[in-house]
């Protein structure tokens, strides 16, 4: 807590991603990583964060398929794709984080995106997004599943029965039109993408003394 002497000063972040982006996992670690290290040694600073929605495919089918040979026609073949699998999943592991793309299955974003919306409102969005991330990344959960999403937004602290209908009734999806249109009139082209207090966009998965930077430039530090 501050002390009577200290006035609580607040941080806006908003924060651009995609669930199926893994610079956005290993971004959102170090981003955590930047917010703890701060408060602990600034308690008069408050971040206040949202996640806002990005979709790297908006076009993608609900049905899953194997991000390996996503990565395949991507990069141009096995050989790039499991270069490519093998560096992110590198940085990951600096991060502690545990990323098994072997076993991913990459689908339409759009139902997780709408359960982030749901999430926000009842205060548990940012545990949300951790589950989403790590039964993506790390568990091959079929994120476009509305079962599994249900059980995820359990885990995250949601009511069953409230997600079940949110899902169920396409609720969400406005905010969601609303997020990936504004993203496109603030020009953000790729995520993670971080802004603070409506102004000023870092761009990329930043390591910690970046953020902690930005943070004493926004505070006047």
């Amino acid at each position: 807590m501050p002390s009577p002497q200290e006035s609580p000063v607040t941080i806006e972040v908003d924060i651009w991603s995609d669930v199926v982006c893994p610079w956005c996992y290993i971004g959102k670690r170090r981003f955590e990583s930047a917010v703890a290290q701060y408060t602990e040694r600034r308690p008069e600073v408050v971040f206040e964060v949202r996640c806002r929605a990005f979709m790297l495919d908006p076009s993608a089918p609900e049905s899953p398929e194997s991000v390996l040979k996503i990565y395949e026609r991507k990069f141009g073949g096995s050989v790039a794709a499991r270069s490519m699998i093998d560096r992110v999943t590198a940085e990951a592991e600096g991060e502690g984080l545990v990323f098994n793309l072997d076993r991913a299955q990459r689908a339409n974003t759009l139902s997780a995106h709408r359960l982030l919306v749901l999430a926000r409102e009842h205060g548990v969005q940012m545990q949300m997004k951790e589950e989403l991330m790590a039964a993506y990344f790390t568990d091959g959960v079929d994120i476009a599943n509305q079962a599994d999403l249900v059980a995820l937004a359990v885990e995250a602290g949601l009511d069953e029965a409230t997600v079940a209908a949110w899902l169920a009734d396409g609720q969400g999806r406005n905010d969601v039109i609303a997020d990936l249109k504004t993203a496109t009139e603030q020009g953000i082209t790729g995520v993670p993408g971080y802004v603070f207090n409506r102004s000023g966009l870092v761009a990329g998965a930043q390591p910690d003394e970046v953020f902690i930077s930005v943070f004493d430039q926004l505070i006047g530090a």
